[in-house]
């Protein structure tokens, strides 16, 4: 923001909360197990009092900002009581280190359990989820879409393009791709999931997009506003879906090879 002379209020800076985080940035520590058995750092993960604030206070360091527009909680805690969680996020709504709350990956009875006890209490709702959804898992047509749009919740899906898997032919790998094999973010690809790449591929060579643009798009017509990562201008040029829109004979095409999955990505 300083660089470009950016004001702070042109922007939204969203960021989450529940995994440890090292002082390291080059060095993951989200399923490192030993860390978490450690009981130094039992106060920076999970949702906690102690861990939320924890954790508000090193993002806006890290920032260098005094507020969060949107601050979310990564996961569902199990081991933190509902009531300790909504009141400590409400609490730094009233701060006004944080204006809004969201959640992200869990179960559709956790997530409206809590902000029903927000709301019997009085205390600050989640007004977001995000939540994985693309053409390769769209297990959240089940319970956690219908119920945020119900509810007027907005929905910023992650992975809207499968971790890059919709963005290039079934044939093409790449460096990510390559390194992900045998780690908790490789993807097997299914049969369903092949003919789903390749009839993306078949509607960008007929419209003229990217397989980026029309997976984006596909998305972007059902909920509100994808997540997505860019590594470059190439990028955020390929990911803008302005002037692309499905048919409703396209969109048929591309839902049809889907079958069903269990659901990951939390308990």
């Amino acid at each position: 923001m300083k660089m470009y002379n950016i004001r702070r209020n042109q922007i939204i800076i969203a960021t989450k909360c529940y995994h440890l985080v090292s002082h390291d940035q080059t060095r993951s520590v989200v399923y490192d197990r030993t860390l978490y058995d450690d009981r130094r750092h039992i106060n920076n993960y999970g949702l906690s009092r102690a861990a939320i604030f924890n954790a508000v206070e090193a993002s806006l360091g890290r920032l260098g900002t005094t507020y969060i527009d949107l601050f979310q909680i990564h996961r569902f805690d199990p081991d933190t009581p509902v009531e300790e969680t909504m009141k400590a996020l409400h609490d730094l709504v009233q701060t006004g280190k944080v204006r809004y709350i969201g959640a992200s990956s869990m179960r559709t009875w956790q997530f409206a359990m809590m902000n029903e006890v927000a709301d019997k209490r009085g205390w600050t709702k989640f007004v977001s989820m995000q939540n994985e959804y693309s053409l390769l898992y769209r297990e959240e047509e089940r319970e956690m879409i219908p119920y945020c749009n119900f509810n007027g919740i907005g929905i910023i899906p992650w992975a809207a393009l499968a971790t890059g898997l919709l963005a290039r032919p079934v044939s093409v790998t790449t460096h990510r791709s390559e390194v992900a094999k045998g780690t908790v973010y490789e993807r097997t690809l299914s049969a369903a999931d092949e003919e789903t790449i390749k009839r993306v591929e078949e509607v960008a060579q007929r419209k003229g997009f990217s397989m980026a643009k029309v997976a984006l798009s596909w998305v972007a017509a059902k909920t509100v506003s994808p997540v997505v990562g860019i590594s470059s201008e190439q990028r955020i040029e390929e990911n803008v879906v302005d002037g692309i829109e499905l048919t409703e004979e396209e969109t048929k095409y591309l839902e049809e090879p889907y079958v069903p999955k269990a659901v990951r990505g939390h308990k």
